[in-house]
């Protein structure tokens, strides 16, 4: 047997799931395609990190090597209705010290890969994606590039929502484009947004400013395609002055960092997190809408849940039984469930031209303001994964 573990797809979900194992008797094989370049300047894409996530990653030596220069804390955030609805959440007013940090992903990504580098339990297998896989009763094999095959007990999948090990394991996804993209750029503002992070809920979509360090915002815009094909057709100047009108000058006047880009976006919903040998972590498992900001949180989550079972095996235990991974399986069923219908909904909710259902929701954002102990328990779930 070459490994205990074969992870195939080195992004964040899969290299923490690795780093989350050093130190561990399961040896590792983590196999990536294309690994992080180094990164330059300032990155469009950004993730807001929970404290609870953030707590992880300290946790596998990742969070405190990472430059707190380029990390931002939230301490409060604003959404607005398309109707006058608002509703703010307060750090402070929850008894917490921030709801969220933003990280740029790829310094994220390179801190992680380095890390895992590093591991003498983990073997890098770098430079192709698996070309075919067979699942037996007591093993995995892998053929990679080259006619190279490996074995392992567990395989599993973090290798993005087109993941390739999902097919091959015949576990069916359902995939819903939403006819949609995230634009996303970086920005100066001339007004300082004092740790706050802002969304509007628009007709034209949803547009949110997310605090970076100093006097910088980073903007996720998520509209229709031919919406995004405006926005980045636009030049730099004209992009500055779009993007404060529709957030009404809240942090003032702006200047183009990072150029625009755009990534499409999709609600993928799998059969089963789990088969015999076989378990799914981060967007193999569950693809969401970006309004809630949540994605990356679920993939460290998976990956952290998954790491407590296998470390919680005795060592004659078989980590690809599936009686180990439908424990795993049964540890993940509420979180991305409840995130993923709330951020479908909320987005159908908005994405509605209806002037009743308008007043419903606005009315709606505006209630929840007025009741602190509903607005309170929806930011503990969102910083810890409950209630």
């Amino acid at each position: 047997m070459d490994f205990d573990l074969i992870i195939v797809g080195g992004g964040l979900a899969g290299a923490s799931l690795a780093a989350a194992l050093q130190g561990t008797r399961y040896r590792v094989g983590l196999i990536e395609a294309r690994p992080p370049v180094p990164v330059d300047g300032w990155d469009p894409r950004v993730y807001a990190i929970s404290p609870a996530c953030a707590d992880f990653l300290r946790e596998i030596g990742i969070w405190q090597h990472l430059d707190a220069d380029r990390i931002a804390p939230v301490h409060a955030m604003a959404i607005h209705g398309d109707a006058g609805g608002a509703l703010e959440f307060s750090a402070y007013d929850s008894g917490l010290s921030e709801l969220a940090w933003i990280v740029e992903s790829g310094r994220l990504q390179r801190e992680l890969w380095e890390t895992v580098r590093r591991q003498h339990n983990v073997t890098m297998l770098v430079g192709g994606a698996p070309e075919a896989i067979a699942i037996e009763k007591g093993c995995v094999s892998l053929v990679l590039p080259g006619r190279k095959t490996i074995h392992g007990r567990l395989v599993v999948g973090a290798d993005g929502a087109n993941s390739w090990v999902r097919t091959q394991a015949g576990i069916d996804a359902e995939i819903s484009p939403y006819g949609e993209c995230g634009v996303v750029a970086n920005f100066r503002c001339a007004m300082d947004h004092r740790g706050r992070a802002f969304q509007w809920f628009r007709g034209d979509g949803i547009l949110a400013l997310l605090p970076l360090p100093g006097r910088m915002v980073s903007m996720v815009w998520s509209c229709t395609d031919e919406f995004a094909a405006g926005l980045l057709a636009l030049d730099a100047e004209a992009l500055c002055r779009r993007v404060a009108e529709a957030s009404g000058g809240a942090v003032g006047d702006l200047a183009l960092v990072t150029p625009a880009q755009a990534f499409p976006l999709r609600f993928m919903r799998v059969a089963t997190m789990v088969k015999e040998r076989v378990a799914l972590v981060g967007d193999s498992a569950h693809a969401i809408h970006p309004l809630s900001g949540h994605g990356i949180n679920l993939g460290f989550q998976d990956a952290r849940a998954l790491a407590a079972a296998l470390k919680e095996l005795p060592a004659w235990r078989d980590p690809g039984e599936i009686s180990v991974l439908r424990a795993y399986a049964r540890a993940r069923a509420e979180e991305p469930f409840l995130l993923q219908y709330m951020t479908h909904g909320l987005n159908r909710l908005f994405g509605a031209h209806n002037p009743l259902l308008s007043i419903l929701r606005n009315v709606g954002l505006n209630l929840t303001d007025r009741l602190p102990v509903v607005r309170n328990a929806l930011v503990r779930y969102a910083v810890s994964g409950r209630f």
